[in-house]
C-alpha cells in the first residue's frame, strides 16, 4: 500500500501553516500515513497544546473512514461509533478539520489540523494538501 512522504508530510504541514499564518490564527497541524502513523507534524508557537493531539486524531479519523473528518460528526453518537473509539483508545476525533491525501485513487494518508474555526481547520487541511 502507497503511503504520503515524509517530504510531502512536511510540505502539508508547512502549507497548512502558510494558511493560518494568512487567516491570522494559529493551528497544529499533523500528517498520518495510510495506517494512521504520524508522519509529521508542526504546531505553530502559541498554538494550544491540544491542537496537537486534535490535528493528529482528526487525520487519523479521516484515513480511517476514507473521508473529510467532518463528514463524520453526525455518526460520532452512534453506539456503534462508540465502541470503535473505545476499541482505538480515543485516538481519532469525528470533527471538521481533516482530509484524505490522495494518490492515483488510492488514500495513502491524511492532513489533520486543530486550533481555528472547524471551517479554518478544515481549508488549512486543504492548503496543506493542495501543495503536495
Amino acid at each position: 500500500m502507497a503511503n504520503v512522504t515524509l517530504e510531502e508530510a512536511k510540505r502539508a504541514c508547512d502549507a497548512a501553516v502558510a494558511k493560518a499564518q494568512g487567516l491570522g490564527i494559529k493551528v497544529s497541524v499533523s500528517v498520518v500515513d495510510s495506517g494512521t502513523i504520524l508522519v509529521a507534524t508542526n504546531k505553530m508557537d502559541g498554538a494550544l497544546i491540544i491542537g496537537v493531539e486534535g490535528s493528529r486524531g482528526k487525520a487519523v479519523a479521516s484515513v480511517i473512514f476514507g473521508q473529510p473528518s467532518g463528514e463524520l460528526e453526525s455518526r460520532f453518537a452512534r453506539p456503534t461509533m462508540q465502541a470503535l473509539i473505545l476499541q482505538y483508545g480515543g485516538k481519532f476525533i469525528m470533527g471538521q478539520g481533516a482530509l484524505p491525501i490522495t494518490r492515483d485513487g488510492e488514500i495513502v494518508g491524511a492532513c489533520g489540523v486543530g486550533g481555528g474555526t472547524s471551517q479554518e481547520d478544515e481549508d488549512c487541511a486543504r492548503a496543506g494538501i493542495d501543495a503536495i
